[in-house]
């Protein structure tokens, strides 16, 4: 019998690079971002854009969303085709490894009667992807992967330049073809390394970022969970049997802080690759994670087809005198710039960011000082 695929989207994050567009109660991904070379609909979030895409690969039974209890309106209006079932909310976030181990443990329970396995693909709620018709293919070769291998298959995106923001992967041997795409051993995952050692990665052709999208038989990531998160596996394990009843809800609340707070990458993956169970599949897919306001500027001025890093993109209304590279977010004002470049400028009714483009990774370093000194309001 051959085994169903289902998918599992991740969407519990809070978008902090996106601050102060990004909120705690709307954050990065229900907000529409990407610029309209990516297929997105001028105001279709990224999340509506990520279901778009899976729903031309998955069944609508069978594609799950993971998201934030205190998100659950969110959820609901933008994506009003997910049944309440497919639909699990966390009451309160333990990142990542605890979300895909909870929407596995809602698989299994919905598996059909006599069907013991199946293949699980997880895919962020807030990227973009240029080349769909070619991510589709490679969706169904990891998946095609996934099924053959008793080993975790992601994604690696060929990099375009020595980017500090992602994590990496070192290909290892090739171990088949599938589909026509070529799989490779994972020698080692990396964290977001120095400029110089992503300069080196780049120079050796060996790496690639992971763009966090995870391909799994069912039996496989529980033997992981099994190996490697053993206390998360457990208590997720006691909640099966609530599934679908009146007290499940009381019952996650109860058990989710006991997870344990870590991400798949550090807890799954890197064990993974050190005992040779952990594969990579190149996907040349025009990818971006929109990780922070520069990378946005880069997505817009792909998406423009300019040639010249330094064209400004600011609202319609606007005086510009020796300035360039800047990227403004002023919705309703008229904004003279002058003699600036290389800025970014978003404009919310009670905040103001100004940054260099090249420091916009620091954004999320305000978000941690107003946590510190309460300033809840403007969270």
């Amino acid at each position: 019998m051959p085994l169903p695929a289902y998918a599992v989207i991740i969407a519990g994050g809070y978008g902090t690079r996106f601050w102060p567009l990004s909120r705690r109660d709307r954050p990065k991904q229900f907000l529409p971002l990407a610029p309209p070379r990516t297929g997105q609909a001028g105001k279709e979030s990224l999340l509506q854009h990520t279901y778009r895409r899976l729903a031309r690969l998955f069944p609508a039974r069978r594609i799950y969303v993971v998201g934030n209890a205190d998100h659950r309106t969110l959820l609901r209006r933008q994506l009003p085709r997910v049944p309440a079932a497919q639909l699990l909310l966390e009451p309160l976030g333990r990142n990542t490894a605890a979300a895909i181990a909870l929407a596995a443990e809602h698989i299994r329970a919905a598996l059909p009667a006599r069907q013991t396995d199946a293949v699980l693909a997880v895919f962020p709620a807030d990227h973009t992807i240029g080349q769909e018709a070619r991510f589709r293919r490679i969706v169904r070769a990891a998946l095609a992967a996934a099924t053959t291998e008793d080993a975790m298959v992601v994604l690696g995106i060929p990099p375009a330049h020595p980017e500090t923001g992602y994590g990496y992967i070192e290909r290892g041997r090739r171990t088949n073809r599938i589909a026509g795409q070529p799989i490779f051993t994972v020698r080692r995952f990396t964290e977001k390394p120095t400029a110089r050692t992503a300069a080196r990665y780049l120079r050796t052709r060996r790496y690639f970022w992971n763009a966090g999208m995870f391909f799994w038989r069912l039996s496989t990531l529980d033997d992981l969970l099994h190996r490697h998160l053993p206390r998360t596996r457990a208590a997720l394990r006691t909640l099966s049997p609530h599934i679908g009843r009146r007290d499940y809800a009381a019952r996650l609340r109860r058990l989710y802080p006991r997870l344990e707070n870590i991400s798949v990458d550090f807890a799954l993956a890197e064990p993974a690759a050190a005992s040779g169970r952990a594969r990579v599949l190149p996907a040349d897919i025009d990818w971006s994670d929109l990780g922070s306001w520069s990378a946005i500027y880069d997505r817009m001025l792909q998406a423009a087809r300019a040639s010249r890093a330094g064209k400004n993109f600011i609202p319609r209304a606007h005086f510009v005198l020796d300035s360039g590279g800047n990227l403004v977010e002023a919705r309703g004002k008229f904004v003279a710039a002058i003699g600036v470049d290389n800025l970014v400028v978003v404009d919310t009714p009670d905040a103001l960011l100004l940054c260099r483009r090249d420091r916009a990774q620091d954004v999320g370093k305000v978000v941690q000082y107003l946590r510190k000194q309460k300033r809840h309001r403007l969270l």
